[in-house]
């Protein structure tokens, strides 16, 4: 921890062009990803904002993961596949989901029928 506490981490963030500000009564954080979300409830958050962009610091005491039945694939890599194979999209992200987002195995699938 630095000595002088809280105020000489103020004048540290003011001189890196930083403002920290904590957002009060969050109730719920939710990240999601590809495969999965984690819920975060009654979180601390913290927000550092600069000029161009905000970081955002999430302090939780517990978490609850949840692995989402249909993975969430992007609009890229179903049309990669759907090129590859020479398919539909809808085609491509039936493979996609069978093969759990590997693509080249995705491919493999759709062009060895």
């Amino acid at each position: 921890m630095m000595r002088g506490g809280n105020r000489e981490m103020r004048r540290m963030l003011d001189r890196m062009g930083l403002e920290m500000k904590e957002l009060p009564n969050v109730q719920e954080v939710i990240i999601k990803t590809d495969t999965k979300e984690i819920i975060i409830t009654k979180p601390a958050v913290t927000e550092m904002k600069s000029k161009e962009n905000s970081i955002f610091q999430v302090i939780a005491e517990s978490y609850e993961e949840k692995e989402l039945e249909v993975p969430i694939f992007s609009e890229e890599d179903i049309m990669l596949v759907a090129q590859q194979a020479n398919v539909s999209q809808e085609e491509a992200t039936k493979a996609l989901t069978e093969a759990k987002g590997d693509l080249a195995r995705a491919i493999l699938l759709l062009t060895t029928k």
